[in-house]
């Protein structure tokens, strides 16, 4: 089965060229010159890779990226004119893989492009191990000490998401763009209420507090068994 790739772009010639460089690499291709609309042949036709242009009307790449990063670990790449570092780090931090900088090379792109998709595999279908708990993104399921704990399909994003960055401080804003998109940034009651209910959960399982609150700043995700060395 060749890979399917979505394009984003406002731009109809750019979605136009890209598709037939991909189609003519043998990639099977949609494209979307509306983010809403992207987002929705996203959900009804999973692609294995996003190529999304950053400056768009109404939705920019960046709020795609984190709506999509929200369901799904398929690789991101965003296509910008924009050069400077900030925007580069913005995208990155709200999810993308990689940044590319029009105008640019269809092989460039294109052995970009090769290269997500080799890494694709292990990183959509493999389970995340983060001390005891493991985390299986397929089938949605969550083990502590090979014991489930059963959560509530938001409940096991907004673990997914700490557990995917293990040790590390994720700060209130970016959880609450990661689990619940953009338009949720501020408005930390959310987090409040399923940090609460992951607690309770995962202290009476286990008896042990492993969301950490880091005071003004967001929560802190450490499992028992954890070390650096075993981080994503």
């Amino acid at each position: 089965m060749p890979s399917r790739i979505l394009v984003i772009d406002d731009e109809p010639q750019i979605t136009r060229v890209l598709r037939a460089a991909l189609s003519a690499q043998g990639f099977d291709v949609r494209t979307a010159n509306d983010p809403v609309e992207a987002l929705e042949v996203f959900s009804d036709w999973p692609p294995d890779l996003v190529v999304t242009d950053l400056m768009m009307p109404g939705m920019s790449g960046v709020e795609v990226t984190r709506a999509i990063r929200a369901r799904s670990a398929t690789p991101i790449l965003v296509l910008s004119v924009r050069e400077n570092e900030r925007s580069k780090v913005e995208a990155l931090d709200a999810g993308a893989d990689d940044y590319v900088t029009k105008p640019f090379g269809i092989q460039e792109l294109l052995a970009r492009i090769r290269a997500h998709l080799r890494r694709a595999p292990e990183r959509t279908t493999a389970a995340i191990e983060a001390g005891d708990f493991v985390v299986d993104q397929n089938a949605h399921t969550i083990t502590v000490k090979g014991q489930p704990i059963h959560l509530t399909p938001k409940e096991f994003d907004l673990l997914l998401h700490l557990a995917r960055h293990a040790g590390k401080v994720i700060t209130h804003r970016a959880l609450l763009t990661a689990v619940w998109g953009a338009q949720s940034a501020h408005q930390p009651e959310y987090l409040r209420v399923f940090v609460g209910q992951l607690r309770k959960k995962l202290d009476a399982e286990t008896g042990k507090q492993y969301i950490q609150t880091e005071p003004w700043v967001g929560y802190r995700f450490v499992p028992e068994g954890w070390t650096s060395g075993t981080e994503e």
